[in-house]
């Protein structure tokens, strides 16, 4: 392990990231909310830390190994979430406290979009810009992560997709090296957050607001600059935008980048996660459009906007929001959350425990009822025309159930601290799967949690957006023996 390289690596990374303080505080200074001061302090504390870190490191380099991937993998978003946090906790009349200013950034960072902080409108527009700017960055850490660096240490459900499963990544890679890869995904991610920005001040919106739902829809973040979300400009033209947006934001970005490249749209329909996704989310919103209209909650044209629009959000882990879910009848509330567990796809900026898993799962499944019926029979599992090697879903059971083993964990631990059950299974989901919306106390902030549910939480969205085991690895003996 080249403990000295990593922490050059931090070093660096830490620099970099400085910089990115820099725009809120020009923002600070254009529109004179007099807190500037918070994001130079940040900056300043940034820059020294990494400093600190590779000054004396400058010289060490070394071919990274495997183990030194997952080290970086998990200190990169620790790391800069924590020093992520010291703007909000330094800005001043309002500012957060330690635990809520981390909390918020490490739900910025992971795109998880869960938030302690009530009236949103009235914070200064450099902080505004700040959260939405987070998430921004975290959703294209995220894919990069996903498509370049996951893979090359066997993990993640690109690791799976990539070497296995039929899709884009199969039959044509991307880019020869991860650089030029992470610099096409720029290009594509960059591509779509402009479209989306001009879009949404075609529909109305200020360029204010426009410049920072589109970092967050793009990104599948949720964080809104109001406190009602997309639901504050009740325009059916400007949630038309978002849903477009957040579907495409769900596809995993190496489908763009074949449509981008090839200039054509025929794969997403070929492509069996992106299919699997599209009917899953036309069936859940018919469901949800039936029940409003048969319970008289909506009349018809609101219930369909209503349905269809939180159904994608939270099925796709976005969690805006122009209606309040957890209120309405029957079942509504508990499915579309469950549909979050499902999220979007491998290589995309959703959460969740992403579709091309839960495909495996369920084709494992009847695998199983068939060799009840025929107990001789050799049955394969097949995505497309492709045969799944038993590694593979064995892969898949390992981390279904470290998923629910963690979850069942961290439940327990949020429940400890004085959490009603509704409150603490939604919260910890919610992180989990990087979603943001829960339900019970919940529903509207998460502000009122004990300090040390929000640090499990904390967790849990760590763990949820590094695929788990990315994470999980780092706490086996095995791991830190020479």
């Amino acid at each position: 392990m080249s403990l000295r390289v990593i922490l050059r690596i931090l070093g660096l990374l830490l620099m970099l990231f400085s910089l990115t303080m820099l725009p809120p505080m020009l923002m600070s200074l254009w529109f004179r909310d007099g807190v500037w001061h918070a994001f130079m302090s940040g900056i300043a504390i940034t820059v020294i830390t990494g400093l600190l870190l590779y000054l004396p490191n400058r010289r060490a380099h070394k071919e990274l190994r495997i183990r030194d991937g997952f080290i970086i993998a998990a200190m990169f978003w620790t790391v800069l979430a924590l020093f992520g946090s010291l703007p909000l906790m330094l800005f001043g009349e309002g500012s957060l406290s330690i635990t809520d200013a981390v909390f918020e950034s490490f739900s910025g960072l992971t795109t998880t979009g869960a938030t302690v902080i009530t009236g949103i409108d009235f914070l200064p527009e450099s902080v505004l810009y700040y959260r939405q700017q987070l998430q921004w960055l975290g959703g294209m850490g995220i894919v990069v992560l996903a498509v370049a660096i996951l893979p090359t240490l066997g993990v993640g459900g690109m690791a799976l997709y990539r070497t296995e499963i039929p899709g884009p990544l199969k039959d044509s890679k991307l880019t020869p090296r991860i650089t030029e890869t992470a610099k096409a995904l720029w290009y594509i991610y960059a591509t779509l957050t402009f479209a989306c920005m001009v879009a949404y001040m075609l529909a109305g919106m200020s360029w204010f607001d426009a410049l920072g739902h589109s970092f967050s829809t793009v990104a599948i973040g949720g964080f809104s600059t109001h406190d009602a979300s997309i639901g504050y400009f009740n325009s059916a033209a400007i949630e038309l935008i978002c849903i477009s947006f957040m579907l495409i934001s769900a596809f995993s970005f190496s489908l763009h980048f074949i449509a981008w490249r090839e200039k054509r749209l025929l794969h997403y329909f070929q492509d069996p996660e992106a299919r699997f996704l599209m009917l899953f989310l036309a069936g859940l919103t018919t469901i949800t459009v039936i029940t409003l209209w048969l319970t008289d909650t909506y009349d018809d044209i609101v219930g369909l906007r209503h349905a269809l629009f939180e159904v994608v959000s939270v099925a796709t882990t976005a969690g805006f929001a122009v209606a309040d879910f957890s209120g309405w009848p029957g079942a509504l509330p508990f499915l579309l959350f469950v549909a979050a567990f499902v999220g979007g796809c491998s290589g995309s900026t959703a959460g969740g425990m992403k579709v091309i898993r839960i495909i495996l799962i369920l084709k494992q499944g009847m695998r199983e009822v068939m060799r009840l019926i025929h107990p001789n029979a050799v049955i394969a599992v097949k995505v497309g025309k492709v045969s799944v090697p038993d590694s593979i879903a064995q892969a898949v059971w390992g981390f279904f159930s470290a998923y629910v083993m963690l979850f069942f964990l961290m439940l327990v631990g949020v429940m400890a601290t004085g959490v009603d059950q509704v409150t603490a299974w939604s919260s910890v989901g919610s992180a989990l799967n990087n979603l943001g919306p829960a339900l019970g106390e919940a529903s509207s902030h998460y502000g009122d949690l004990p300090s040390l549910a929000k640090w499990i939480l904390v967790l849990a969205m760590l763990l949820g957006r590094l695929e788990i085991f990315t994470v999980l690895v780092l706490f086996t003996p095995a791991f830190w023996r020479r």
